[in-house]
């Protein structure tokens, strides 16, 4: 009897003597907090202005899946929507819309030789991908994730895309 008191006495100092000493304990730094530290400090400028387009905003211009694709949304944020287009259960490339008003992305499209309707088209070999800029504003890119689709493939989906809605976007 004498001896369950004492262990019901000594519970709540026991408590509070490790409540204590975790409480006061040095936590370790997270692996990301010194990258964290580094990059916020540099100055650097946003890769999305604060006026870009909302990326839900975009997502009415993407073509519908057809002839054996499908299109499945993959992501959205501010300034940039991305939907991935499948064949087969297999994911065969990846589309994007981008803002980039903000950014120097645009000035890559300065010296584009080629166009899809009247808009500058790159080709990249790294990333394979291909893009289009609309209104020296919204890059509009697909980008192959299967050595089946090929450039022409590309272009061809970059053809379905509303380019001239986009134009109109505000």
């Amino acid at each position: 009897m004498i001896v369950s008191n004492w262990r019901k006495a000594m519970m709540p100092i026991v408590l509070s003597v490790a409540l204590l000493f975790s409480a006061c304990s040095s936590k370790e730094p997270s692996k990301y907090a010194a990258t964290q530290k580094e990059t916020a400090g540099r100055n650097a400028p946003a890769v999305v202005a604060k006026n870009a387009t909302g990326g839900g905003d975009f997502n009415k211009f993407f073509p519908q899946g057809d002839s054996g694709y499908s299109r499945v949304f993959s992501q959205e944020k501010k300034g940039f929507a991305e939907a991935k287009l499948n064949k087969g259960g297999k994911n065969v490339a990846v589309m994007s819309i981008n803002d980039t008003s903000g950014t120097s992305f645009a000035k890559k499209y300065e010296k584009s030789t080629s166009k899809i309707s009247s808009y500058p088209m790159l080709d990249e070999a790294i990333p394979k991908s291909t893009g289009v800029l609309v209104n020296n504003r919204y890059q509009v890119k697909v980008a192959s994730r299967d050595p089946s689709f090929t450039g022409t493939d590309r272009q061809a989906w970059l053809k379905k895309f509303n380019l001239d809605g986009l134009s109109k976007l505000k």
